[in-house]
């Protein structure tokens, strides 16, 4: 696919949904590792005895900065043999206009990524895309991270 016929693509699709990934689960592990990788060992993530004693949600939970680190994984953009488009050698994570964490993820819940088009810009060499997300957790009314993303594909 060329540039021009994914700009025309992407362009009939802004407003709307365009991506509904697997369910994944938080496990205590990946909260571990997290902290290993940030320093972020603060105890409502790393000590589940702590959290279910003293945490308003009865146990651990997930740092909201490793909810908005999944989303190239919910959003299918890490697997090289399945690009975003057609075309795309690289995607490139460009910035956050807006981010918020109005939920808690607990320690065993499930996360996906609802992604939503808001814009398609030219940039050189490539475009760069704007979308809504909100990674959801399993059961729960609220997401645990809603955010303005932008992404650069280049072909």
């Amino acid at each position: 696919m060329s540039l021009e016929q994914a700009k025309s693509q992407l362009n009939a699709l802004i407003g709307k949904e365009i991506h509904v990934s697997d369910w994944v689960e938080i496990s205590q592990a990946r909260v571990n590792d997290f902290a290993a990788a940030t320093g972020d060992h603060q105890w409502i993530h790393v000590d589940p005895a702590r959290a279910a004693a003293e945490s308003p949600y009865g146990g651990p939970i997930a740092h909201g900065y490793l909810t908005l680190s999944l989303y190239p994984l919910l959003r299918g953009l890490v697997d090289e043999a399945r690009p975003v488009l057609p075309g795309v050698k690289r995607v490139i994570n460009y910035g956050i206009n807006k981010l918020r964490f109005p939920n808690a993820v607990k320690v065993g819940a499930r996360v996906r990524a609802r992604c939503t088009l808001a814009a398609v810009e030219d940039v050189p060499g490539g475009l760069q895309i704007t979308e809504n997300v909100a990674l959801e957790i399993e059961n729960e009314a609220k997401p645990a991270c809603v955010a303005e993303l932008l992404m650069r594909l280049y072909f």
